[in-house]
């Protein structure tokens, strides 16, 4: 009897708040990762850098709680090492035009009727 082994279901992780900075334990729960596995991945991956404040408190920032999400996913639901997945975050450009936004096809704009018609808006809003 062969078993087949399974990459695990995607976990939906809940939305980020607009909140300018996330303490430890609020990541944690929004990243679906424990706090000490945080702080291991900080020394694991450059690009992971909390802001340290009073007594050493780590307050992470909007784009860090995505890098831990994208992390997670390259660990944990791809099978990515730890050096794999640095290798993969360190090969993809800061200024690399996200994956699902490559394949889109050119969209055939009508610049001058577009032009026309935000003369025509501006006009009405002058009067």
């Amino acid at each position: 009897m062969s078993e087949r082994i399974s990459k695990p279901e995607p976990v939906v992780l809940p939305p980020i708040p607009a909140k300018r900075y996330f303490t430890i334990g609020e990541v944690s729960e929004l990243c679906g990762v424990k706090p000490h596995v945080l702080r291991y991945w900080e020394q694991e991956f450059a690009q992971l850098k909390p802001v340290k404040r009073r007594g050493n408190r780590r307050y992470y920032q909007h784009h860090e709680v995505l890098l831990i999400r994208r992390i997670r996913e390259l660990l944990y639901e791809q099978g990515f090492t730890i050096s794999g997945a640095r290798n993969k975050l360190d090969s993809r450009s800061t200024h690399e035009i996200p994956e699902d936004l490559v394949a889109l096809p050119p969209l055939d704009i009508d610049t001058i009727a577009i032009r026309h018609e935000l003369e025509d808006i501006m006009e009405l809003l002058r009067r």
